[in-house]
């Protein structure tokens, strides 16, 4: 029976990319394959993939809607963040 988990597109390292393993939203593994093996779109860090694993065999589908909505909420995140900081200018109050 396949194991199907989300694969987010870590780093390239020469010709292999790193693609870290996503279960129920936590990391459990990480895996290497080659650059040539994702789609076109998805060869970007951070790119979300469905990852398929079965008797040896590897299916990669890129998420599009996925990797640009976990962009999009990243962003809103940092930009809430950044909006509580002090500002700590000379005469800012």
């Amino acid at each position: 029976m396949p194991e199907t988990y989300t694969a987010v597109l870590d780093r390239f390292e020469e010709s292999t990319a790193v693609l870290l393993l996503e279960q129920d939203g936590a990391q459990v593994d990480e895996i290497t394959v080659a650059r040539g093996m994702l789609p076109k779109a998805g060869r970007h860090q951070d790119a979300i993939f469905e990852l398929e694993i079965s008797d040896e065999t590897v299916a990669l589908r890129y998420q599009k809607q996925d990797t640009e909505q976990r962009r999009t909420d990243a962003q809103s995140r940092f930009d809430s963040l950044s909006s509580e900081l002090p500002d700590e200018r000379p005469g800012a109050e």
